[in-house]
């Protein structure tokens, strides 16, 4: 059995961003079987807009700079795609 002590200090080492990015990631691998333009344009402007709100102290400044250019490609997509 693994101790909790062993998954606090595994989980030191990330941040709220490395966790959204995570999620990001898994979102976009579940959504390409879909092969749909505006789901994966939502998911980046809805993860983008995540990436924006969420508190500055819980992560670094990069991880929110991200969410500008998820936004501005998510709607790019959104009005380009059929």
């Amino acid at each position: 059995m693994i101790s909790p002590l062993v998954i606090d200090t595994f989980l030191l080492d990330y941040s709220l961003g490395h966790v959204l990015l995570f999620g990001l990631v898994v979102s976009l691998l579940g959504a390409a079987p879909l092969k749909s333009q505006k789901v994966i344009a939502s998911i980046l402007a809805v993860f983008g807009v995540i990436f924006l709100m969420s508190p500055y102290t819980t992560m670094p400044p990069i991880f929110i700079l991200l969410g500008i250019p998820l936004i501005l490609v998510g709607t790019l997509l959104w009005t380009m795609a059929r």
